[in-house]
């Protein structure tokens, strides 16, 4: 009989995205995947669809969702206590199949290894982020230890083994916040290195420093490091069963002349900042591709459903009119790993969120960096100071990028010399990618040895 693997994603599309594409990996070593899923205690129709999308995209995959023993009548108690809530249902499963060689855990769901330690299975993490993130996470309950409250230390810069200098405030929300949250995010921290090893979705030689740090202990100081390996990028195939419009609209335009708009399924800006976003494309006399989607309303929670666009009242009167023979601008969503794919994408304004990054990566196109939540932050700093794969918007921190910096920034991008630099970078990053995948690659060899310690 050969192996089983259960895969235990954290909340969000950005989470399950990574572990689907890492359950097609298991599936071509001939591993068999259960999926198991958080039902979220506020279900939302985006969650659904993606979950639906997976299914019915990988038949061979076994999606289980996990119900809450007695279900929650008050408010949310919070995502960490929610999912500790579900290793009643997680141990049921586990005990359910006939044989499971290892629990692959996402992050957020760290508390549940007290599940796989009590039946015995080997439990392994997977990072949906990168090496270097990795690398400074997982120093974060040591610099706690040292008695500075992160939100105390301002704009002041920190140093890590592994990763370049950053401010302070380039760390997450909600490592800043110092409440009971930041104390839930630093346990996962501490639980991590407890695990047999971790899984990252990156290529070695794309964070070398960051893992290089890793493997030598220094991002734990107290404790030994579990085994690293770096077996991406995973990322989505695209493709799916209708050529969405904008495919159309792209193989009507040059190689490489258009600049791809988008900022993640949770990543929204406010009227005036669509304003001076259309402004900053019309100036720079650029092609552009731009998914626009709903601001949030007030009281709206990042994950809730947001209605379809009004692009005549969110942007500049005539806007949509005046760029029409260069540009396009599509409601909600778009295809990104085909758009970034296809032979006329030219660079990627991006919110740096790790899973986009790495299919901008993989697609050979520089990165016009954009952070707005989570890590996205560091990513950005990593994408330019470590990786050299991309550019800054500046105002990002502040409340409004201006309309000048966007049409200077893609303009730089594709029509300068450091922009044409960037871009041939950016198509040997590519390559350098595609061959770590490939059988005798060193993401594909890092697989199998894992595979071969199960």
């Amino acid at each position: 009989m050969g192996k089983t693997v259960v895969l235990y994603p954290g909340p969000g599309v950005g989470h399950l995205t990574p572990m689907v594409e890492l359950a097609k990996v298991f599936l071509q070593h001939g591993v068999a995947v259960t999926v198991a899923l958080a039902e979220p205690q506020a279900k939302t129709s985006h969650f659904s669809d993606a979950v639906a999308r997976a299914a019915a995209s990988n038949p061979s995959v076994v999606f289980h969702v996990l119900t809450p023993p007695a279900p929650q009548t008050d408010a949310s108690l919070g995502m960490f206590e929610d999912l500790r809530a579900m290793d009643a249902p997680l141990r049921d499963l586990l005990l359910s199949l006939p044989g499971v060689h290892a629990l692959v855990l996402d992050m957020f769901c760290a508390g549940s290894l007290s599940v796989a330690a009590e039946l015995g299975v080997p439990a392994y993490f997977f990072l949906p982020s990168g090496a270097s993130f990795l690398a400074v996470f997982l120093s974060l309950p040591g610099m706690a230890a040292g008695g500075k409250r992160f939100s105390e230390l301002g704009d002041s810069i920190i140093r890590l083994p592994g990763v370049p200098p950053f401010k302070a405030t380039d760390l997450p929300r909600i490592v800043r916040d110092d409440d009971d949250t930041t104390k839930n995010f630093l346990r996962m921290a501490e639980t991590i290195p407890k695990s047999n090893g971790v899984l990252v979705n990156t290529l070695e030689s794309l964070e070398a420093h960051a893992v290089r740090a890793l493997r030598d202990g220094l991002c734990v100081p107290d404790r030994a490091t579990p085994p690293i390996h770096c077996i991406g990028p995973l990322v989505s195939g695209g493709g799916g069963e209708k050529k969405h419009e904008c495919l159309e609209w792209l193989d009507a335009q040059p190689d490489k002349s258009v600049v791809y708009l988008s900022f993640g399924s949770m990543g929204t800006f406010s009227k005036q900042q669509l304003h001076e976003i259309a402004v900053g494309l019309e100036k720079s006399e650029q092609r552009f591709l731009w998914v626009v989607r709903s601001p949030r309303g007030e009281g709206q929670k990042v994950g809730d459903p947001l209605p379809e666009p009004d692009l005549d009242a969110l942007l500049p009167e005539g806007f949509l009119e005046r760029t029409k023979h260069r540009g396009l601008v599509v409601k909600s969503w778009a295809p990104q790993v085909e758009v970034l794919r296809h032979r006329a994408a030219g660079a990627f304004m991006t919110h740096c969120g790790w899973n986009s990054t790495l299919e901008g990566i993989t697609a050979g196109v520089p990165l016009l960096c954009w952070p707005l939540y989570a890590e996205q932050r560091l990513n950005k700093v990593f994408i330019l100071e470590e990786m050299k794969l991309g550019v800054e918007l500046k105002g990002y921190d502040k409340e409004i990028v201006e309309a000048e910096e966007v049409e200077a920034k893609v303009r730089w991008v594709m029509d300068s010399e450091g922009g044409r630099a960037l871009r041939e970078r950016a198509a040997w990053e590519k390559n350098r990618a595609a061959e770590a995948l490939k059988e005798g690659g060193s993401s594909h060899d890092a697989f199998v040895q894992f595979l071969n310690k199960l």
